[in-house]
């Protein structure tokens, strides 16, 4: 049997720096919580460096921080019925409570992100939409799938709106943007390597970004002009989850009905594209 990574984590305890064992004190005492944080917001809990935490991750064998939430959700200790109910769905559920499992986690993504909405930024990701010459929507992997979502939403009473799903094709369209354009991009974690380029590269045009997330201290949040939080804590072996996509979804939604109220323009072009597409119907 595979030795679990708490187990590894206390066999190398005391070969461990002062901050490796800080760092691992923490993590054994908020197994659970590590795994819905960002390195940033770990590194600020546990009271160490993000530099110590990836030598850490290294010194276990694994090759970065988020190997490191994969195998603390793959670990014995965490899995028996410490999750929400997405991670308590068993093989002997049948379909009514599959059901309602899932119902519940997405009352909870709906919920959550009623709760943590900052109207101010709403407001101000709302103006920049609509003053925006380009909106470019934005993602990576499931949250492209959320880009193109809220460029379709919006497609029915703007041109404005685009969608581009290839990361080269991204950082070609952010590279000749201007501060007239707006990119509206979506990312559950706010952390990954694609994202920092892209986002590197907009600043340097003075790219206006407007970024919807669930970590409020990712790098992601550090860059952005704008954050919009969505609710759901996705755990490691979630990714890609339903109901992290539905905070996702209800943000998409208020700033569309918002933005339809702010330019009345638009009650025209939602009347112009239905008919358009009802010659389509049989």
């Amino acid at each position: 049997m595979a030795v679990s990574i708490l187990d590894s984590m206390t066999e190398r305890y005391n070969s461990l720096t002062r901050s490796g064992k800080k760092l691992a004190n923490y993590i054994l005492s908020n197994t659970i919580e590590v795994q819905y944080l960002s390195i940033n917001s770990l590194a600020e809990s546990s009271g160490v460096s993000e530099a110590t935490i990836t030598r850490f991750c290294r010194q276990l064998g694994l090759t970065g921080y988020n190997d490191l939430k994969i195998a603390l959700a793959k670990s014995e200790r965490t899995t028996a019925d410490s999750y929400d109910s997405l991670d308590t769905i068993h093989s002997d559920d049948d379909l009514s409570v599959i059901c309602k499992k899932l119902g519940d986690s997405y009352l909870t993504a709906f919920k959550e992100t009623k709760e943590q909405l900052d109207e101010a930024a709403f407001m101000q990701a709302v103006d920049m939409l609509s003053d925006a010459r380009h909106v470019y929507c934005f993602g990576q992997g499931a949250s492209s799938i959320m880009a193109m979502e809220a460029w379709a939403c919006f497609s029915v009473v703007t041109p404005t709106f685009t969608h581009i799903a290839d990361s080269h094709m991204q950082i070609i369209a952010a590279s000749l943007a201007t501060p007239e354009d707006v990119i509206l991009f979506f990312s559950y974690s706010g952390s990954t390597k694609d994202l920092q380029e892209l986002f590197t590269v907009a600043k340097e045009r003075s790219v206006p970004i407007i970024l919807i997330t669930h970590f409020r201290n990712s790098l992601a949040a550090e860059l952005a002009d704008v954050v919009l939080i969505c609710g759901y804590n996705e755990s490691p072996i979630q990714s890609g989850s339903i109901a992290a996509k539905m905070g996702q979804l209800l943000l998409i939604d208020c700033l569309f009905y918002t933005y339809c109220c702010k330019n009345s323009e638009t009650n025209a072009a939602r009347v112009a594209t239905s008919e358009a597409v009802s010659q389509k119907l049989l």
